[in-house]
């Protein structure tokens, strides 16, 4: 359990939350919910033991073994499993201590990290790790790259697989779908489900707080309040309190009104002094409840497009990729896609299949490798891409970003334009360093709506966007008069603004006749193992495409993938057997370790035949 005690934190001079007396117990999954500042992750870091309570504490067990996702990931030579593996420290450990045994020839050491491994059941490690990595991701071939090699966003994902591998009693996730692709929210959904600890997770995600949370966390005006029940039980519940709260206080002020009446009345008369005297004491006595206070409804527009022809853009027969100086890279073939006014497409697809690239493709940013794009002399494009938010300028205001896009637009016409986006008064002029990851995505959705688009393509808009701003911009995209192009794992967002859904998938862009619910659906009734992931570690860090083979090749193949399969699973047999042996307690009685070395040896040698097996297998499976 944890205990929150007169619970008190500042930011500086900001006091964000007090008088938190709250309980939080085992085996409870609490999503934690507020708008953007309003302590959420400062209170994880006071959990964490990284800052200390201005007041009161946090009742902790003793041993509770806390994971949490690290902020940021070292530019490291490791490779991917391993660095997933590191967060199993006990194992990764003695398998470290087990190399370096190995290496020096030191049965005794190897047998020992045997003994160890099979005591804390660690010779599953690796496959947890694969299967963490597959879930969130990263084709097989990946999982043998160095992490330096992996771009931001993935390096987010490995620092969550690190986190998932960890044992723990008590799991802290902040923002856990940012970074994630649809395909990989619905398995870490299912992941967390099965988390036998206590999970606090701060997300702006409500499909993904009501798939998984038992209680609802929310911070609101320096108070914490905990309901029972998931996000859409939260809204129903708040939503009741608050009238029942206003109720109370409408009958408060009447009942306070008619006594200062009397008070007022008879005051001066004698014959009523006394009662007067009682009603006043009364009346002072009266705490009185407090009005409920209407949240700020936070609402943009985006505007009705200048132009607005009937066939906006098409791709006919388009093969999309990435020309290269060695040779084209082909993501996508024979793509038919069309957008015409009205059009509200939802792209669905596991990250790296090819959805950012068909999206660039309609915008014109990757030139074709075949095909033709026709797009209407009058088509304007909005695109918000996921490095967007990055590309603003630091040091430099609302304001001047706005100057860039119109120079000649007058001063005042451009506060009243970044106002409707909630950038009132001061905050025009305020430079975008200091700004949240929430305030940079709302500015760089204001200067795509400036441009008047009669267009909207948009690849994951809702990271960092707090749940307030997310309800603020589907309502905007349904009002919207053109097309839209809508690639986002937020399926709140997805459902409310798309009325049809393209996957994108295997090399194609087809229709998906069905909803999200369907989706979601085909997606666990398709194979979700893991290619094998040792493999990986002597992937190349991006194969070339492969050429086409002839009939007879292909014929060779399959037959070939067939010897290989089944000598991997002969391998795997002995493998079994070895292991084994290696994990009897009554091994490691016998002296001198000769025995004990010689398996381990036999160990090694079946270890790296699979591998080289399993290499082969990929090639060939491709």
């Amino acid at each position: 359990m944890i205990a929150f005690r007169n619970f008190a934190l500042r930011r500086g001079e900001r006091l964000l939350l007090s008088q938190v007396d709250l309980s939080l117990h085992a085996g409870w999954r609490i999503g934690v919910i507020g708008r953007n500042g309003c302590g959420k992750s400062s209170l994880f870091a006071a959990v964490m033991g990284e800052v200390e309570a201005d007041q009161g504490d946090i009742d902790l067990p003793g041993k509770v073994r806390i994971a949490s996702v690290a902020q940021e990931t070292p530019s490291l030579p490791d490779a991917a499993i391993d660095f997933v593996l590191s967060g199993d420290t006990e194992v990764h450990g003695i398998l470290l201590a087990e190399a370096a045994a190995m290496a020096a020839e030191d049965w005794d050491g190897v047998a020992n990290a045997h003994q160890r491994l099979a005591e804390i059941n660690g010779y599953d490690a690796t496959a947890r790790a694969g299967r963490l990595l597959h879930g969130l991701g990263f084709p097989a071939a990946t999982h043998g790259r160095a992490v330096s090699s992996f771009s931001g966003g993935w390096r987010v994902r490995l620092n969550l697989a690190k986190a998932l591998m960890m044992p723990s009693d008590l799991l802290l996730l902040d923002e856990p779908t940012n970074h994630l692709d649809l395909d990989a929210v619905l398995w870490l959904e299912a992941w967390l489900l099965k988390y036998p600890g206590t999970l606090l997770m701060i997300s702006h995600d409500r499909e993904f707080l009501d798939g998984v949370s038992t209680h609802t966390l929310h911070l609101h005006d320096g108070k914490a309040k905990l309901y029972v029940g998931d996000y859409t039980s939260f809204e129903r519940q708040r939503a009741e309190h608050l009238r029942q709260q206003q109720i109370a206080h409408e009958k408060s002020q009447a009942e306070r009104a008619h006594l200062q009446s009397f008070v007022d009345r008879f005051k001066a008369q004698a014959s009523k002094a006394r009662l007067a005297q009682s009603r006043m004491k009364r009346l002072a006595k009266m705490a009185g409840t407090e009005a409920v206070r209407a949240e700020r409804s936070f609402r943009i527009q985006f505007s009705e497009p200048a132009r607005l022809p009937h066939s906006l853009i098409r791709l006919n027969h388009v093969d999309a990729g990435y020309a290269t100086p060695a040779a084209p890279v082909k993501i996508l073939n024979d793509v038919g896609f069309g957008l015409e006014a009205g059009d509200r497409v939802g792209l669905l697809g596991p990250n790296g299949a090819g959805k950012s690239t068909l999206v660039k493709t309609l915008v014109g940013e990757l030139a074709l490798l075949a095909g033709e794009r026709v797009a209407h002399p009058d088509l304007r494009i909005g695109y918000f891409a996921q490095h967007t938010v990055e590309s603003l300028h630091e040091g430099q205001s609302p304001l001047w970003h706005l100057k860039e896009l119109a120079p000649n637009a007058g001063e005042q016409v451009l506060r009243s334009f970044l106002g409707r986006w909630n950038f009132v008064g001061d905050r025009a002029f305020e430079s975008v360093d200091g700004f949240s990851g929430g305030e940079r995505a709302r500015l760089a959705l204001a200067l795509i709506a400036y441009l008047e688009p009669n267009v909207l393509l948009l690849d994951e808009p809702t990271n960092h966007l707090d749940l307030d701003m997310r309800e603020a911009l589907a309502e905007a995209l349904s009002d919207f008069a053109g097309a839209i192009v809508l690639v986002s794992h937020d399926r709140h967002l997805i459902g409310l603004v798309c009325e049809t859904f393209w996957r994108v998938a295997d090399g194609k862009v087809e229709s998906f006749n069905g909803d999200l619910d369907e989706y979601a659906a085909w997606l666990r009734s398709r194979n979700n193992e893991p290619r094998p992931a040792k493999a990986a570690a002597k992937a190349a860090p991006a194969p070339a495409p492969k050429p086409v083979r002839t009939k007879h090749e292909a014929d060779l193949a399959a037959k070939r993938l067939k010897q290989v399969e089944a000598r991997i699973a002969l391998l795997q047999e002995e493998l079994v057997r070895v292991e084994t042996q290696l994990a009897d307690p009554a091994i490691y009685g016998n002296d001198g370790g000769i025995e004990i070395g010689q398996l381990a040896q036999r160990q090694g040698e079946l270890s790296k035949e699979k591998d080289e097996l399993e290499s082969e297998w990929l090639a060939l499976a491709d």
